[in-house]
């Protein structure tokens, strides 16, 4: 029998722009949170004005938003004010990602907040977080990227390292920030105090590192990361190979796969060499490895080809797919990853999926992120405001919508 959402009962406000603060919110409406999306009059947050657009409205505002209801203050206004103090007094989490410091100014800090509702969960993502050096800087997920040293590790030696052309940064902090505010509302039910959860793009981007710090520091600083393009030096073979008509990875820089890949593309001849028993030995000896492997591939009919011979093997190995090629695989359908909504003018679109499947919860298909100031006049209601003081506010724009 399917449970009730986990986080069915939770309201969560999202004061958050472009990425990390919506992604980290959209994933709790997923999880069943009461998300409200609180925007600015006119422009709203400005991801809507993000690609791709069509028909004027941002794909990319779509993805991140749906599932939640849209609320648009002028918080100028001292109605609008009153609304978001009764707002804020009745919800769980509190989501936001403006420069620290900012939202003090407008009474939104977590101090004063906290002060009106000691339970709220209060998450801030910033760049580098509210302490340290750096804490009043702005920044976005690239400069988290490139300051990490995770751009440095990338791309051709020689050559200035490649965007990452995924949000990294953000994602990854948006998904740290879910389990933060999980972690919070579980540990709320023993004091019934919720707390200040400080997240930074470039801790999160440090934190990711597998081996290139704990590599630098444990080797005393000698074993600097390097750029290394299409492989590594230090697991071979593992990484990018050519075919006829496209890219392929392989992976097989542990002994038993190795081995499993040398019968195939050079037989037991290959397999016997002692240049590449072991993994020192292969990466002493990795061109001549390397060379062996880009041979074979280069000779097979095509990638399919040289795929399903890898599969045939048991070499793991999978194709360097294009985004038409994801959309269209059918893994990627049977577990769910790209949804259908229904929009009021687009007519249907789809999106990409969050990644998560229970065994006794189903995700609905969420709704479509809303209209900016699309559900002012439920909200407000739900608040208590009588229907002359919600139409006031409508007429003074301390309520506003599209």
């Amino acid at each position: 029998m399917t449970q009730p959402l986990p986080l069915k009962g939770i309201k969560v406000i999202d004061y958050s722009h472009f990425l990390a603060g919506p992604f980290m919110s959209r994933t709790l409406a997923a999880f069943g949170a009461d998300v409200i999306k609180v925007e600015r009059p006119r422009e709203g947050d400005a991801g809507r004005q993000s690609p791709t657009i069509a028909g004027g409205v941002s794909g990319y505002f779509l993805q991140q938003n749906m599932g939640k209801r849209g609320l648009c203050l002028d918080l100028r206004q001292p109605a609008a004010r009153d609304l978001m103090a009764r707002l804020v007094a009745h919800a769980d989490v509190f989501v936001e990602n403006y420069r620290p410091g900012a939202l003090a100014k407008l009474g939104l800090g977590y101090a004063d907040l906290a002060r009106a509702n000691p339970g709220l969960v209060y998450c801030s993502v910033s760049a580098f977080g509210h302490t340290g050096p750096l804490s009043e800087r702005p920044g976005f997920g690239l400069i988290a990227e490139a300051m990490s040293g995770a751009m440095s590790i990338i791309g051709t030696p020689g050559e200035a390292p490649p965007l990452f052309r995924m949000p990294l940064a953000d994602m990854y902090t948006g998904i740290h920030g879910v389990a933060a505010i999980i972690a919070a509302l579980y540990g709320r039910r023993d004091t019934g105090l919720g707390q200040h959860i400080d997240l930074a793009l470039y801790d999160c981007m440090v934190s990711m590192h597998d081996y290139a710090v704990q590599g630098y520091l444990m080797s005393g600083g000698t074993e600097m990361p390097q750029q290394t393009g299409q492989d590594l030096p230090s697991s071979t073979i593992y990484g990018v190979f050519s075919a006829r008509d496209g890219h392929l990875v392989i992976a097989a820089q542990v002994d038993d796969t190795w081995l499993k890949l040398a019968r195939l593309i050079g037989g037991e001849a290959l397999a016997a060499d002692a240049r590449f028993h072991g993994a020192a030995n292969r990466n002493a000896n990795r061109e001549a490895a390397l060379a062996a492997v880009r041979v074979w591939c280069a000779g097979q009919t095509n990638r399919a080809a040289c795929l399903a011979a890898l599969d045939a093997a048991g070499v793991p190995a999978a194709p360097v797919q294009t985004i038409d090629e994801v959309v269209a695989d059918p893994q990627i359908a049977a577990r769910g990853m790209i949804i259908e909504q229904p929009h009021p003018t687009l007519g249907t679109v789809r999106m990409p999926n969050v990644p998560f499947h229970f065994s006794d919860y189903s995700l609905p298909v969420p709704a479509t992120a809303p209209a900016l100031g699309e559900h002012n006049s439920n909200i407000a209601a739900e608040l208590g405001f009588t229907n002359a003081e919600i139409a006031a506010m409508q007429e003074s724009g301390a309520l506003y919508s599209a």
